[in-house]
């Protein structure tokens, strides 16, 4: 006789921390109204059947069966259908969490799946969901709670993308838009300024409500989104430190070396050597900003 006992309690506990708000069942028909909007969630748009097209901040492609897209908070979108091939498609609000699909863990706008061979169990999920809610059977919100956590687990399996968690509370637009473009944006020259003219908001308006919903000022975080990439650069590549300092966005690999040395209570040469000698883990307590 054989006997394997897993131990759970040793095991990961860490759950996403995904909040479902709803679930809806759409199809095209002739009164459908396209227009371009945004939430304070999440949103899963995951086609059932149909084709039509998506439109997501500046960019467009089409969408079929099986298709899935995830669209951050505050990310403008809409979706159109074709008319000879009606969409039908699902529709989760998520909230408490935005998605990491870019490298560094970029929060980026939104991801287009194309779902072949896991369609069936993606399908799955959702249907299970849908019958839940539809039948209004006993304790159907905590059933269709943990089939969310347990599709967001297979996804992230699947495709590699992991989440961030964000405030409970509702971001102001300013705030969430100024994070996505300083993630996509981080190597550019940017000062508060340049950013808020960008975003078309005043300079003053826009550091008060990033440092508010986010505990840190835009440019301390810029600073510290460099501070992560020049870091990678630093472990896995043998460039010298000017251009390091380049490739992150840095003025100068002086002025890289100063802010580098304030946030980790190292010197660039210091943290790859360290790295280099697999002492990652015992790296100087960072310095707040």
């Amino acid at each position: 006789m054989s006997n394997h006992l897993y131990d759970m309690e040793s095991s990961e506990q860490n759950r996403p921390t995904a909040k479902l708000l709803y679930i809806t069942a759409a199809k095209y028909e002739r009164d459908w109204h396209s227009t371009m909007h945004t939430h304070y969630y999440s949103e899963f748009i995951y086609v059932l059947r149909g084709r039509g097209r998506f439109l997501v901040e500046k960019n467009s492609f089409d969408i079929r069966e099986n298709d899935l897209v995830i669209v951050n908070p505050y990310v403008e979108h809409t979706e159109t259908s074709w008319e000879d091939q009606p969409l039908e498609y699902v529709v989760l609000g998520v909230d408490n969490v935005a998605f990491t699909f870019g490298p560094m863990g970029s929060t980026s706008g939104y991801r287009h799946f194309q779902y072949q061979e896991q369609a069936a169990q993606i399908n799955w999920y959702l249907k299970a969901m849908l019958r839940e809610v539809e039948g209004q059977a006993p304790y159907h919100a905590i059933v269709c709670q943990n089939l969310l956590e347990i599709m967001i687990v297979h996804m992230m399996r699947l495709a590699h993308f992991t989440l961030a968690v964000v405030p409970s509370r509702k971001l102001r637009t300013v705030s969430n838009t100024a994070k996505r473009y300083i993630d996509d944006h981080f190597n550019d020259a940017i000062t508060l300024q340049s950013l808020a003219d960008e975003l078309h908001v005043n300079k003053y308006h826009l550091a008060h409500s990033f440092t508010e919903d986010y505990g840190i000022s835009p440019i301390n975080y810029l600073i510290a989104r460099r501070i992560e990439e020049s870091k990678t650069l630093l472990k896995t590549t043998d460039l010298n430190i000017s251009k390091i300092a380049s490739f992150s966005g840095f003025s100068s690999q002086s002025y890289f070396s100063q802010c580098f040395r304030r946030v980790t209570g190292l010197s660039p040469k210091a943290y790859r050597r360290q790295t280099k000698d697999g002492l990652e883990g015992e790296e100087a307590q960072p310095l707040s900003l």
